[in-house]
């Protein structure tokens, strides 16, 4: 008992065993009376400003108030540079504090036609602090070029943290970094916006259809204020195209409507 008491990895090990078996309680070697007062644990530590902003923000702080102060970083923002630096200071979203190393904002052209916007970094991007730049990237990359955009794109995601797992981004943690979004989208000024995956379109568009339903099919997507509308096309995410390579023709006709309707002359304002 001394040997697995002094090796964790033994009792990992046997715990391990135990839940694969089925036990799902621990039973103490000397009876307890559990009707009697508890004692008083003595008082916890006063919490640093840090600690206490990490534990607000994992434990789902009232999502109106964080994108309120989402909104009020965002709109003092009066550059790309200056939108990035708000976002990586803000703490009112828990995918900060779950494991991210960095911020990641966006890459590409700032006066840019076209925006393409995912749902979120993943392993690579949080490591490189820019958004597709793993594999998924490295296929729309190839695919934007094919079609003539790799050049004129700006490229971006509805939230700024890797979610643990490389797990979809929820409702909640979008919304709370939407007003960083908009605010991208005001500064770039793009003509059009190319949503990448179910995830984007859904939290972009407030549409609750799946991605086959939504692709392909043009939108048009209104600021919360109402100044801005810029036609929204929402195509498979990349990841999805790697895992379904047959879905490739699918986006690359979603490409082809894009630019096409990109080389339209503009009408006049």
């Amino acid at each position: 008992m001394t040997a697995l008491a002094a090796d964790p990895r033994a009792i990992e090990s046997l715990l391990g065993f135990w839940a694969e078996a089925g036990a799902d309680a621990c039973f103490e070697a000397d009876p307890v009376d559990r009707t009697a007062a508890p004692a008083r644990s003595p008082p916890a530590p006063a919490a640093t400003p840090l600690a206490r902003a990490r534990a607000e923000a994992q434990a789902g702080p009232d999502i109106s108030a964080a994108a309120a102060r989402a909104r009020e970083a965002a709109a003092g923002a009066a550059d790309l540079a200056a939108l990035e630096a708000a976002i990586a200071a803000f703490d009112g979203c828990g995918l900060k504090f779950e494991g991210a190393r960095q911020a990641v904002f966006a890459r590409g052209r700032p006066d840019a036609p076209v925006m393409v916007i995912g749902e979120a970094p993943g392993a690579e991007e949080d490591q490189q602090g820019a958004p597709f730049v793993g594999r998924a990237g490295r296929l729309l990359d190839r695919m934007l070029a094919a079609a003539g955009l790799g050049e004129r794109v700006f490229i971006t995601n509805t939230v700024y943290w890797r979610p643990p797992g490389n797990r979809t981004p929820s409702p909640a943690e979008q919304m709370v970094c939407a007003p960083f979004l908009e605010r991208a989208i005001a500064l770039v000024q793009p003509r059009f916006l190319l949503l990448a995956g179910g995830a984007a379109a859904k939290s972009v568009l407030q549409r609750s259809e799946g991605i086959l339903s939504l692709r392909g099919r043009w939108f048009d997507w209104r600021s919360s204020d109402g100044a801005q509308e810029i036609p929204a096309l929402p195509t498979l995410h990349p990841a999805f195209l790697l895992r379904q390579p047959a879905a490739k023709k699918k986006a690359w006709a979603d490409l082809l409507t894009l630019t096409e309707r990109l080389e339209r002359p503009e009408r006049p304002k």
